[in-house]
């Protein structure tokens, strides 16, 4: 597992990088196409908008792993730790809840999508809401591990208002 995260998080940023690339490839492409010969690539925007989403999803997930979403902690932090642990619980219990919200809502503009197809490639719209599904099963697998770090009393739980920890995120590809 000590090896396998950094892996798959290095696929992903892989990833996020292709599909930005494509995106500006064919958004770029387009302009010139569309400004100096008075055409276009009909396909480009329906493309460059599935690249987007996933784009957006996949970094969603290295956001929530690096601990970069935006989060305010000045009230935990002036907590007692015995507080901050509680309310670390809470608020985990209820990030699960929601990203099973999410994965049962992805779910089901998966299955409607199978059934629907983009305007211009014809592909299945599932391919864009999959993104979700995606994000919403790598999130809880995040959100849990960190809750039962949490529970286990480990020193490498991330509880808000710590010194240290999600105020303070480590910098990827740092080694101490």
């Amino acid at each position: 597992m000590k090896y396998l995260v950094p892996r798959l998080e290095r696929v992903v940023e892989w990833l996020m990088a292709l599909a930005l690339t494509v995106m500006v490839v064919l958004v770029f492409g387009n302009v010139v196409l569309r400004y100096a010969f008075n055409s276009g690539i009909a396909a480009a925007e329906e493309i460059s908008r599935l690249m987007f989403v996933w784009l957006i999803f996949l970094g969603a997930i290295l956001g929530l792993r690096h601990h970069a979403h935006l989060g305010v902690e000045l009230v935990q932090a002036r907590l007692p730790r015995g507080l901050r642990v509680a309310c670390a619980v809470i608020s985990h219990v209820l990030m699960l809840y929601a990203l099973v919200l999410f994965l049962y809502g992805s779910w089901t503009q998966t299955l409607i999508g199978v059934s629907t197809y983009s305007t211009v490639l014809r592909y299945p719209t599932a391919f864009m809401a999959s993104a979700g599904l995606l994000c919403a099963a790598s999130m809880m697998v995040i959100v849990a591990a960190n809750l039962v770090r949490i529970l286990r009393g480990s020193p490498d739980a991330i509880i808000p208002g710590d010194a240290g920890s999600a105020s303070q995120p480590e910098a990827p590809g740092v080694m101490e």
